[in-house]
């Protein structure tokens, strides 16, 4: 019997279904801690972020079902996604997301946290080495596949001591911390020179460029976590992360022109690591100002994540998403 067409094309967007899909989660549990940490600032109740909590468990849920139907039904597909040079990188937003739901439960739930945290620390251990070893391993690449997407591995490493820290296990989120920010400053390099001496990235690869903002802005809540204070080298990853914020903000007008994609999901953890970043200098320095700035950027956060989830909601229904590339 001859498959049906709406079986076929079933079967087709699920082949489709991209891994970049995680960067929802790491996006929706972005916006959780900075409610969280707006929360804190203002000594408000905790109501908006466990709503949050709540509403991105389950679309990381979501998520994670359709990935795992590919893997159990195009397997291929998935292999495929591993080897190509720029959705590999998108494989570390999976142990992100779970990092990121451990220092969410950190307060209410701190033994789910303590489990959370061991699964996405030694997943994110294995991808993040499995991913640079390919790298360095047995292709070469072009300029035109390198992209800010290349930072995912690296930032998933420094939020390691983040919920590392409270949870007890100081030396490994030390271990984490430092591999992080090694191999940050090696892409950055390798980006910025394919950024100002290479073709521009394609269009839709284009709001990849605010993840230039996540790893000094992950950084400096990691290091407030290791030190407990904000000293000198706090100072400067704080800075660096307003820097390439305001570099990004120059680009805006471009991003205006850009049609919607998935890859426009990389504006919302960034934005959220800065507005928690912020928040956390407003309480350990006591600056009116941080906390100032902090506010401003969560409303902004949350319009562009209401924004996001309404549009991806709009491109799944109109099939513009799980589509060939």
């Amino acid at each position: 019997m001859e498959a049906s067409p709406i079986l076929t094309a079933g079967h087709s967007r699920l082949a489709h279904y991209p891994v970049a899909f995680f960067t929802l989660g790491m996006g929706m549990m972005g916006l959780t801690l900075a409610l969280r940490a707006g929360e804190g600032a203002f000594g408000l109740g905790p109501e908006a972020s466990r709503a949050a909590l709540v509403l991105s468990l389950t679309l990381l849920g979501l998520v994670a079902a359709g990935y795992l139907a590919k893997a159990l039904f195009h397997p291929a597909a998935v292999a495929a996604d591993w080897h190509h040079p720029v959705r590999i990188a998108f494989f570390p937003a999976m142990p992100i997301s779970l990092l990121l739901l451990s220092v969410a439960l950190l307060d209410e739930a701190p033994s789910l946290a303590g489990q959370v945290w061991i699964a996405g620390a030694v997943l994110q251990a294995l991808l993040a080495l499995s991913v640079i070893a390919a790298w360095i391993g047995h292709r070469p690449f072009s300029h035109a596949q390198l992209t800010p997407a290349w930072f995912i591995p690296a930032v998933g490493n420094v939020i390691v001591p983040i919920a590392g820290v409270p949870l007890g296990h100081p030396e490994i989120a030390w271990l984490f911390f430092s591999g992080g920010l090694v191999f940050w400053i090696v892409l950055l390099t390798l980006v910025m020179n394919r950024l100002m001496f290479h073709d521009p990235l394609p269009g839709r690869m284009v709001p990849t460029l605010m993840i230039l903002v996540a790893p000094p802005a992950v950084s400096f809540v990691a290091w407030l976590k290791l030190t407990g204070e904000v000293g000198a080298f706090g100072h400067i990853l704080l800075s660096i992360a307003y820097v390439f914020a305001l570099i990004v903000g120059t680009q805006l007008p471009k991003f205006a022109r850009m049609p919607f994609a998935l890859s426009w999901w990389a504006l919302s953890f960034p934005l959220a690591a800065l507005t928690i970043a912020s928040f956390a200098y407003a309480e350990a320095a006591a600056s009116a100002d941080h906390r100032m700035i902090g506010t401003g950027l969560l409303g902004l956060l949350v319009l562009v994540v209401s924004g996001l989830v309404l549009r991806t909601l709009l491109g799944i229904w109109r099939h513009e998403i799980c589509r060939p590339e």
